[in-house]
């Protein structure tokens, strides 16, 4: 998993990138609210950790920021040492998930982190269901409506990711390294290559209620429409 950290306090990014790296995620270290911003523009993320008291905006404004204009559901917590009762009130209604105090417990910290993961990415091994589509991680098997399609293991890897995160715009530096592994180089038209033959293979076409979209500049989304929308394409289709 791709972890942002968010903290002008050298410190407790430290602190915070060796809980990261003890539960075996890479933790992407920011100390600006502006740099977190633009990273989030190119980059992917499956969880972030922020700070309120930032040097150019306030971690309140960030987090509005990202569930607003950035349209990000990835799970967020705010670290922080403000732990009146309004303040946490105010951020939880602003969209936080979780709210831990400084100074930090790391083994709290961890079991918090890995509970909003469980939530948000169910586990490798369950079925994943959407549709007529149903991925089951164990066999890398893929069935529609009860019919099996063949796909190689990364072609698998990359299906699960996508459905995973439905709707979501993935960055393709998160695909390669959610697929492909983070110390892995792999060229840029691999994925492309997977993509198509991903989309070619589970017919990810509006007739069967999806469609997998590249986003120039960006990554991928793949998107589940609306019945009345694949009513409408598979009538004109017939």
């Amino acid at each position: 998993m791709q972890i942002a950290v968010l903290d002008d306090d050298v410190h407790q990014l430290d602190l915070l990138a060796r809980v990261v790296g003890a539960l075996g995620h890479a933790c992407h270290r920011f100390s600006s609210g502006a740099a977190l911003l633009q990273a989030v523009r190119q980059a992917t993320f499956d969880l972030f950790l922020i700070d309120w008291e930032l040097p150019d905006t306030s971690g309140l404004d960030v987090l509005r920021a990202l569930r607003g204009q950035h349209r990000v559901r990835a799970p967020i917590i705010f670290v922080t040492h403000r732990d009146e009762e309004r303040d946490v009130v105010q951020a939880l209604s602003a969209g936080a998930d979780d709210y831990v105090t400084k100074p930090v417990r790391s083994a709290e910290l961890k079991a918090r982190m890995l509970a909003l993961l469980r939530r948000a990415y169910p586990a490798q091994e369950a079925g994943l269901q959407h549709g007529g589509f149903l991925l089951q991680p164990s066999s890398c098997l893929v069935l529609y409506e009860g019919q099996p399609i063949e796909l190689k293991q990364r072609e698998f890897a990359l299906a699960h990711c996508l459905f995973q995160r439905l709707g979501q715009l993935l960055s393709r530096a998160y695909l390669m390294q959610t697929v492909w592994g983070r110390d892995t180089e792999v060229p840029t038209r691999t994925l492309d290559t997977h993509v198509s033959a991903v989309r070619s293979k589970l017919g990810l076409r509006p007739e069967r209620g999806y469609r997998l979209v590249a986003v120039y500049g960006h990554g991928y989304r793949l998107e589940a429409l609306d019945p009345a929308v694949a009513g409408s394409a598979e009538a004109h289709t017939a």
